[in-house]
């Protein structure tokens, strides 16, 4: 308890809601340079995706070369795999700039561990990620793609004229 909470002057102050709207976007995020923890899983996903797009491609590419019955099924399954993860990549790096955040560069240390570099409205420091780790991300994040992508082909085969 306050010592103003008895004062009846507080209860009637007049506030202009540009300046209640100014208050609460000041505090909306940090002015320090450290990034929260959604940005640094924005940072793990930006760092993932290319990777994850570069397997797609090089499985687009493996599907092209071998004669298989549903070959046309298997491109359009991954055309569709490797849309999402592009249009995910695009909006994820839009975000990041409109927060001040950019990845600057990226080093492998031989052992097991990639090593990037970002900037966080000013504040640069390398954000560490092992290989494995990296691997099982990758594989829940394509797991997910793939669950997304079935549960939209059952809704289409249960509205197409087709399935009935």
């Amino acid at each position: 308890m306050s010592k103003l909470d008895g004062n009846e002057r507080w209860n009637s102050k007049m506030l202009l809601t540009e300046h209640q709207e100014r208050y609460e976007r000041r505090n909306e995020h940090p002015r320090t340079g450290l990034p929260d923890a959604e940005e640094l899983e924005m940072l793990r996903d930006s760092i993932l995706l290319p990777h994850l797009i570069t397997m797609l491609e090089r499985s687009r590419g493996e599907i092209e070369r071998l004669p298989h019955l549903l070959k046309s099924a298997y491109l359009g399954a991954t055309d569709a795999l490797l849309d999402r993860a592009a249009q995910e990549m695009r909006s994820l790096r839009k975000e990041l700039a409109r927060r001040q955040i950019k990845v600057t560069g990226e080093e492998y240390d031989g052992e097991m561990v990639y090593y990037y570099s970002y900037v966080c409205r000013g504040y640069t420091d390398r954000f560490g990620i092992v290989r494995e780790v990296m691997r099982s991300e990758l594989s829940v994040k394509l797991g997910r793609y793939i669950g997304d992508l079935n549960k939209a082909l059952r809704e289409l085969g249960q509205t197409s004229p087709v399935a009935q």
